[in-house]
This record gives structure tokens, C-alpha cells and sequence, in this order.
């Protein structure tokens, strides 16, 4: 798989890509080892298990599994960063989820950079039923569209009404309805939501961003330092370390080389 030039345009002016069904061959696989690191994660953890009540969330999630760890060398993924941020992008970070109901708008990230989310989505999500919403074109940071989406309708809470007079779930918006097997990136500067979800909705998610100058580094190195949360002790798992080839350590190999302060803040803990 390539990006087209119609594609790549479409992403810059409108903040989003849809691919249907491109993982529909590996969505067996690619389910049975979601559930593996969630089953490795419960018996690991008291036997606490997602009871619906509030979201799950395990960081980082595919380096916990080596062949969710090969979908980043996959062509299908790695042609996206590829052509979008070139080709010696940065593999970021990942999350494994299981959502519970409404995700008020947000935006992921608000620097003026471009950094690309690639989402799976493990159940069938519709308008109704917790599908990613987005507005195309919100992205643009600066822009007098995106700075007053910002001011109405960026809320905490996803009940409250807006000084638009509409509630949140009725923003004009892109549903981005997806069944297993489907895959969907977006800027993670675009405003997105979901409303109407379930209890139990599994979903997992890639992050990609441009590799850094060499005048940026202390900034990436502040960055990879908000992992010290999670008592990482580099910047990536064990497992999504051991097992890249030459041509995935291009995308892991400028945090590794700047991420010496977790160990060291993870001995102190």
C-alpha cells in the first residue's frame, strides 16, 4: 500500500484518514493478541479486571507483544508516517483500551507539529454506538476556525450544553463508523469525541511523530520524561526493543539514545 498525492492532501487540509477493511485479514490474530496482553495485564494486577464502570487503559500496550510490536514495520503502517513525516520518523508510544461511554471533545496534542494516531478498533462502533467523531480541518492550530472550536466546544464535561445552543453530540462532525479489520489516523491536534459507546469497547492505537532536531532535543527528552509516570525505564518495552530489525530501529533509535533520565528516575522510586 501507498498514499496517493490525493491523500496525503487530504490529510493536510482535513486532518483525517479512513482505510475500510485494510486489517480485515489479520483482525483474528491481531484480537487474540489484544487479549492476551489485557489477560497477562489481569493476572498480573491482583485479578483486577475492567469491570465497565470507567475506562482501562494499559501504556505501553503493543510492545508488550511481538506481533502487535510487527504492525509498526507492516507496509500498510509504516507507509503512512513514511509519506506523511518521512521516513525517518519517530515510533512514539501506545495504548490499549477498553472505553466506557461518552469521550468529550478534546484534542491529543496541542504543540505545532504534526504527530499521526493510527487506531484499531476491535468491536463494531457506529454514530451511536462510541465511533470516533471528528471535525476536519480543526487540526490547523492558529486558524480562526480551529481557535473557536477550541472556545465552545472544548468542555470536561460531555453533558454540558454549549454556548452553541447544541449539546456535544450534536457538533457538526465526521462519524468515522468502523468495523474490525478497519483502520483510522488522524493529527492529533484534531478536535474528536465519541458519544453513545458501551461498557467494554476495545481499541488500541499507534503514535508516530517527526523525528526531532538536533536544537529540539532537550524539549524530547522533557517529553519522553512524562513516561516517568508509568515507571518506564526506557522508551520503549523490552519486547519492542529485542525484537526490531535495523529498519524499525530508525524510527525507535533517537528516543532510546534520549531516554537515560527514566532509568535514572525509576532507580530513585
Amino acid at each position: 500500500m501507498q498514499l496517493t498525492e490525493q491523500q496525503v492532501n487530504f490529510f493536510d487540509v482535513f486532518g483525517y484518514l479512513y482505510f475500510p477493511g485494510l486489517f480485515a485479514n489479520d483482525i483474528d490474530l491481531i484480537t487474540k493478541s489484544f487479549e492476551e496482553i489485557w489477560a497477562d495485564h489481569n493476572s498480573s494486577n491482583q485479578g483486577k479486571v475492567h469491570d465497565g464502570s470507567i475506562r482501562s487503559t494499559i501504556v505501553p500496550f503493543i510492545d508488550q507483544n511481538e506481533y502487535l510490536c510487527s504492525l509498526i514495520d507492516d507496509q500498510r503502517i509504516d507507509t503512512i508516517p513514511t509519506t506523511i513525516l518521512g521516513n525517518d520518523y519517530n515510533y512514539v508510544a501506545s495504548d490499549g483500551n477498553y472505553y466506557v461511554g461518552d469521550t468529550p471533545w478534546h484534542s491529543d496534542f496541542s504543540r505545532p507539529k504534526t504527530t499521526i494516531k493510527v487506531a484499531f478498533y476491535l468491536d463494531e462502533v457506529t454514530k451511536d454506538t462510541g465511533c470516533l467523531r471528528v471535525i476536519p480541518g480543526s487540526h490547523k492550530m492558529g486558524d480562526t476556525f480551529a481557535t473557536l472550536l477550541k472556545e465552545t466546544i472544548v468542555t470536561e464535561d460531555p453533558k454540558t450544553k454549549l454556548p452553541l445552543g447544541i449539546k456535544p453530540n450534536e457538533v457538526p462532525a465526521v462519524n468515522l463508523e468502523c468495523k474490525p479489520g478497519d483502520l483510522v489516523c488522524f493529527d492529533r491536534r484534531i478536535k474528536h469525541a465519541s458519544f453513545g459507546g458501551g461498557t467494554h469497547r476495545r481499541m488500541f492505537t499507534m503514535i508516530f511523530e517527526p523525528r526531532y532536531p538536533d536544537d529540539e532535543l532537550e524539549a524530547l527528552r522533557s517529553i519522553i520524561g512524562l513516561n516517568e509516570g508509568f515507571l518506564a525505564k526506557r522508551a520503549y518495552g523490552d519486547i519492542m526493543i529485542n525484537t526490531a530489525s535495523p529498519e524499525r530501529m530508525v524510527h525507535l533509535e533517537q528516543r532510546l539514545a534520549n531516554d537515560s533520565h527514566l532509568n535514572n528516575r525509576s532507580e530513585k522510586v
